[in-house]
């Protein structure tokens, strides 16, 4: 009579199988119910609220405001206009050449 060695091996191996797929479900179901509570309970803890200060409504309303300006001041446009049609305009050559001579020194310097 032959014992047949291999059927023995396959036969716990199986079972070790088994046992391992058995205790990996049971373990997946735990989490699973463990993070089904904590989402329930984390929904009824929960309740975020923001609430803007008065500040922060001015800010944005300042903020809206300077994006609606153009950044051209008109009125000092609409008198040079009409002192260079007059030949009154005068240019202040001395104050030229030193906002030329910063602007460059600023550009260079950087």
């Amino acid at each position: 009579m032959a014992i047949n060695i291999n059927n023995l091996q396959n036969t716990s191996q199986v079972k070790n199988d088994k046992v391992d797929q058995t205790s990996q479900r049971q373990q997946a179901a735990v989490q699973q119910n463990a993070t089904q509570q904590a989402t329930q309970q984390g929904a009824a803890q929960r309740q975020d609220s923001v609430s803007i200060t008065p500040q922060a409504k001015q800010f944005t309303k300042l903020q809206e405001k300077a994006n609606a300006a153009s950044g051209i001041d008109q009125e000092k446009v609409d008198k040079i206009k009409q002192a260079i049609a007059e030949g009154k305009y005068k240019v202040n050559v001395e104050q030229l050449a030193r906002r030329i001579m910063q602007f460059e020194g600023d550009l260079f310097n950087k």
